[in-house]
């Protein structure tokens, strides 16, 4: 028996804004305001608890360690941690703060994965994103890697691909891109990889950059060993792009054999579907539940992140939409997601709403703190740490948090001497919580 596990990242304590994502209108507006690290990871684990509340499989993956020393350190600032930090806020605050990033609480970004019922081979394979285009973010991928690795740690069950080469053509953004489409978990499904350009196309066609490219799509699907007949590959449609879906999980999201976008979320939406429809034919007997949103434009899009909800299935039938607060606030929305509820025909049966505030601000809603990774019950009794949920767990993060994260933090903050040891050590004490060893660089090096 497969089920789908949602693997939340938690926010880490350096929750900060640093308006590092161009293309990424919330962030951008919330450049150098206060942020509150600890209500932000109270927030993440509130969704957790939430999901997990519906009788969904949940579990959780630690932040990376931050500020990135090694990073800092490869570029010529020497010294104890507390030199580097002042060396570096004296002559380059731009790197420092994007050392200090805590995005990897964004784990629809992580990595991207296919399960072994959809493998050529049998096993499930996990590909850390190269995350290329933000500096930021191309400090993740190695230590994403290590993370995924010590969780989906037997090998003869989990394939883990290097992050595809970093370069511009090979761009790739993770599972905020993909979208897999089948009946049922359990069964066999289809694979649709959304890019925003070639990879020998400029990367600034437009207004914003267009992050994803076809060829880092290709690449994976190739890795993972799927079939190319239930492999799509579409261009996400330019004007989306520059409006603020940097992602395609800001403008289309798919569940099972349901799969809802914008209309102006694709090049060519048309055929889009056409292509979904015939690979989705040759997995299932069924038809696809497919709903072209015209009721609101790209900006509320953006706006109120309906996209970027969750869409996932209940034990009981039918399935939940899991929207952030700001859908309800934007009236074109609210009255789509109404529509969606109340239609016979579509499978969503009830809507529910989080308070994801700092999250939103930074640009990511309820899909962005989540990756999706579809398992078997072997597969999911061989995963190591302690890192599915459950109250026990739930309870020692709310306190752990409560214990070790700042309530507010500024850029003038990165700055103090004391917040990497702070940080250290709460995640020090989080590997031994979720019984993953030692993950972290400090861990091993002492920084």
């Amino acid at each position: 028996m497969y089920q789908e596990i949602n693997f939340d990242g938690l926010v880490g304590p350096s929750h900060n804004y640093a308006g590092l994502s161009f293309g990424n209108r919330a962030s951008m507006r919330s450049r150098a305001a206060v942020s509150n690290p600890q209500a932000a990871a109270l927030q993440g684990l509130a969704k957790m608890r939430v999901v997990a509340g519906h009788g969904i499989r949940q579990a959780v993956l630690p932040p990376l360690a931050r500020p990135a020393f090694g990073t800092l350190r490869r570029l010529g600032f020497t010294g104890v941690p507390a030199q580097v930090i002042e060396k570096a806020y004296r002559t380059a605050p731009e790197l420092l703060i994007a050392c200090y990033s805590a995005s990897s609480m964004w784990s629809a970004n992580a990595v991207t994965t296919a399960p072994s019922l959809d493998a050529e081979d049998g096993r499930v394979h996990l590909t850390p994103a190269n995350l290329v285009t933000n500096f930021h973010r191309s400090l993740e991928a190695d230590e994403t890697a290590v993370v995924w690795r010590a969780i989906f740690a037997d090998p003869e069950r989990f394939i883990h691909h290097r992050p595809l080469p970093a370069n511009l053509v090979l761009s790739d953004e993770g599972a905020a891109n993909h979208t897999r489409l089948a009946s049922r978990h359990h069964l066999p499904g289809i694979h649709l990889f959304v890019h925003g350009r070639t990879g020998f196309a400029p990367l600034t066609e437009g207004r914003f950059p267009r992050r994803q490219t076809l060829e880092a799509g290709e690449a994976i699907a190739r890795l993972h060993a799927l079939p190319p007949e239930r492999v799509i590959h579409a261009r996400q449609n330019p004007a989306a792009i520059d409006a603020g879906a940097f992602h395609n999980d800001v403008i289309a999201t798919g569940n099972e054999h349901v799969f809802l976008f914008h209309h102006l979320a694709f090049s060519d939406p048309a055929q889009v579907s056409k292509k979904l429809a015939q690979a989705y034919a040759g997995v299932s007997d069924g038809a696809l539940c497919t709903r072209e949103i015209t009721r609101f434009g790209l900006d509320d899009a953006v706006r109120s992140y309906f996209f970027n909800s969750q869409l996932l299935t209940l034990p009981g039938g039918g399935m939940l939409l899991l929207a952030p607060e700001e859908c309800r606030s934007i009236l074109p929305v609210a009255e789509a997601i109404t529509e969606l509820v109340a239609d016979p025909d579509c499978p969503i049966v009830q809507a529910q709403f989080v308070d994801l505030r700092e999250s939103m601000l930074n640009g990511g809603g309820p899909a962005c703190l989540r990756n999706r990774v579809v398992l078997s019950e072997i597969e999911q009794a061989s995963l190591s740490g302690r890192v599915l949920f459950d109250r026990e767990l739930d309870a020692n993060l709310t306190s752990w948090i409560k214990k070790r994260y700042r309530t507010a933090l500024s850029p003038d903050d990165l700055r103090d001497p004391q917040l990497p040891g702070e940080i250290e050590a709460a995640l020090d004490e989080l590997t031994h919580l979720l019984q993953l060893g030692s993950i972290y660089p400090f861990q091993q090096t002492g920084a």
